[in-house]
């Protein structure tokens, strides 16, 4: 099969053959449909956190079950899945209590190889890798069944790829980690995939004011569309019109959603956030800046609160059915995430494409 596969850090995507093994014990094979084009791929691109490569990208991804391995239990052929980023494996300490994006499986997504410690996959005579463990850049893929989670048939899966990743994640920042309520003001900052889900998970949660931050004017309509009932190009200059808004109160979350969280942004979200209120950082910092910048002495006196989301704190297994049950209802909008579709071999230009600012989210619709 052709996949796009990254052979070392700043270096471009190669679209070229490779060799795909079917599934062993416990493993499913999938054809994939469609993928979503996530920065997060890009981060091991461009140096910002370490992965094992060669590896075959894509992280966000849907498709129908072509065969399954021994042991097997919950797929079959013919079924419609979506691969969760973040596997579960519904045993570990944090399965079992119900956090299944802390699951003990999720330190291996950047290792390149499926749960056994062996590859599935071969290019240029070595072994190739897989982003967290799925590799949806490639119209096949074989699949730990702890990362699959099955959907209904007729939810397309050029728009189901999307809860893999981005749209739960800044849904459940929203949702679960910020705990957005009745009548909240809330900001999110960078209105790309991950960002326009929490403006619709801080839709959905009941805020009554949504402002949505981002440099690129243009993404102000798509903000409003999610569901931004205001907009500003920076966090500096959102601070006066959080001010007005709230009457001097600031927001009762922020939440960061940037294609890349610098340590500088930190002190700018927690000015904007009120008296008891919660910063949320969501965005992939660099694994070299370790500086947060902040006034430690307001952080106390005002009892704010600095918390991380990964994967939104969602269950996949519950909470991507979930979604897909509010997009069938009209409520989550998945559609209008896609603002372009792109082919396999177009992929590095899509990628300049979101590092330009000029998607929401792109998605790849695979040939077969």
């Amino acid at each position: 099969m052709d996949a796009a596969v990254l052979w070392e850090p700043g270096t471009d995507w190669s679209v070229e053959e490779v060799e795909l093994d079917g599934p062993k014990h416990g493993e499913v094979l999938v054809r994939w449909e469609a993928s979503g084009l996530c920065h997060s791929d890009h981060h091991p691109r461009a140096g910002d956190i370490p992965a094992s490569l060669p590896a075959v990208g894509g992280h966000e991804g849907a498709g129908v079950v072509l065969e399954v391995g021994d042991g097997v239990s919950g797929f079959k052929e013919g079924d419609h899945v979506v691969g969760s980023f973040l596997p579960a494996c519904g045993k570990c300490r944090w399965c079992s209590t119900g956090q299944q994006n802390l699951c003990d499986f999720g330190a291996l997504i950047m290792a390149g190889h499926n749960l056994d410690g062996t590859f599935r996959r071969r290019a240029r005579g070595r072994d190739v890798g897989s982003m967290s463990m799925l590799g949806t850049f490639a119209p096949y893929g074989t699949v730990p069944e702890q990362s699959l989670v099955a959907i209904d048939e007729d939810i397309p899966l050029d728009k189901a790829c999307l809860v893999g990743c981005g749209v739960t994640t800044g849904w459940g920042s929203a949702v679960n980690t910020a705990g957005v309520r009745q009548g909240d003001t809330v900001v999110v900052v960078g209105i790309g995939g991950i960002g326009a889900g929490a403006v619709q998970g801080a839709r959905l949660g009941g805020a009554e004011q949504i402002v949505a931050i981002d440099p690129v004017a243009s993404k102000k309509e798509h903000a409003e569309g999610f569901g931004a009932t205001h907009f500003a190009p920076s966090m500096a200059d959102a601070v006066e019109l959080v001010r007005d808004l709230t009457r001097g109160v600031m927001a009762d979350s922020v939440i960061l959603t940037p294609g890349l969280v610098e340590g500088s942004m930190i002190a700018e979200a927690l000015e904007l956030t009120r008296k008891g209120g919660a910063t949320v950082v969501t965005g992939l910092a660099s694994v070299t800046d370790t500086a947060a910048q902040m006034s430690l002495v307001m952080f106390t006196l005002f009892q704010k609160r600095l918390l991380g989301s990964l994967f939104g704190e969602a269950n996949p297994r519950a909470d991507i059915p979930k979604l897909l049950r509010l997009y069938r209802a009209g409520k989550l909008k998945l559609d209008e995430t896609v603002t372009q579709e792109y082919k396999l071999t177009d992929i590095n230009g899509a990628y300049d494409d979101m590092l330009a600012g000029r998607n929401i989210r792109g998605v790849v619709r695979h040939q077969h």
